[in-house]
């Protein structure tokens, strides 16, 4: 009896960790006052990787001639799922077996983000990401919060909240089109859109499927690490098929890849590890806390650089 209560105890912990975390910081006078610093640090790290990598993308892609945005989005989802099953194995993180329903609930979020993560690696492989696409991140709050109340999630900002990101996020893409675009390529009119569509229609989804998740027993339900595994094996068997029909094929790929140099294996590593960092921040604070935080934070640098113009 004793294992089976532990195993019953372990498995609700699993499953309501963040929520008790996220209570107990809402509900303690002591660290309300350092909330605002952690997500100010929170911030200034996630830009600054993001930063990082869009500067080691800019070296890595044009100097090795590799624009193949599929395949670094799947090489990032296997290094992911790798470092993920790795914890599970050396018994520092739990994790389920992978479940055919969850898995299902989760299938557009997963198609969504996929086609996203393409997207963007695509913008950053051409020259795009200096044009339409970086500057249309400052309205992914907004969409996601648009799409928050359509979902009616439970997670919504307050009114005054809304307001506040309404104005930040609205004045932001206003005073980065008025000061002028760079070159922007016909393909852009169509992707840029559609990324931000996608991207806040994954982030909003996933709140939707962790709090249906919620409704369930104790036992039944899913931890957040739980979620974000079966995301990321739904991404790779989506994001496996999309390489296979690409016209860039993996045998193509691999051919016209720089195995040789250690110089590429670093670039490679170093962009793909700064992926799997931003993209699990991402994807925790959406389940944890809101996917209209998870815009704001994953759209704070672009959002933040039209005012540091103008100082």
């Amino acid at each position: 009896m004793k294992p089976c209560l532990l195993g019953k105890s372990s498995g609700r912990w699993r499953s309501g960790w963040c929520a008790s975390v996220t209570k107990s910081l809402s509900s303690s006078h002591v660290l309300m006052p350092l909330v605002p610093t952690f997500c100010l640090v929170a911030l200034v790290v996630y830009g600054l990787g993001d930063k990082l990598r869009n500067f080691v993308s800019s070296i890595f892609i044009p100097q090795y001639h590799y624009p193949y945005s599929v395949a670094l989005c799947f090489s990032q989802v296997l290094v992911s799922l790798f470092f993920l099953k790795l914890l599970h194995v050396l018994g520092l993180l739990p994790l389920k077996q992978y479940s055919r329903s969850l898995g299902e609930r989760l299938l557009v979020p997963s198609i969504c983000s996929s086609i996203h993560n393409v997207l963007a690696v695509w913008a950053k492989a051409s020259s795009s990401y200096s044009g339409l696409y970086p500057s249309t991140l400052p309205l992914l709050p907004i969409v996601t919060m648009g799409l928050s109340f359509w979902l009616r999630l439970t997670s919504l900002p307050t009114i005054h909240m809304s307001t506040l990101i309404s104005i930040v996020s609205g004045t932001s893409f206003v005073i980065a089109v008025s000061q002028g675009l760079a070159h922007i390529e016909p393909l852009e009119y169509l992707y840029a859109p559609l990324a931000l569509i996608l991207h806040s229609l994954s982030l909003t989804w996933l709140a939707k499927v962790v709090e249906a998740d919620r409704q369930q027993l104790p036992d039944a339900q899913a931890s957040i690490f739980d979620i974000y595994n079966t995301l990321l094996v739904n991404q790779s068997w989506i994001l496996g098929l999309l390489w296979l029909l690409h016209p860039d094929s993996p045998w193509q790929v691999l051919s016209q890849t720089s195995w040789h140099s250690l110089l590429f294996h670093g670039y490679l590593l170093a962009i793909l590890l700064l992926g799997m960092a931003l993209n699990f921040l991402d994807t925790i604070v959406a389940l944890c806390v809101s996917p209209v935080a998870a815009a704001a934070l994953h759209s704070a640098r672009q959002v933040a650089q039209p005012f540091m113009h103008l100082l």
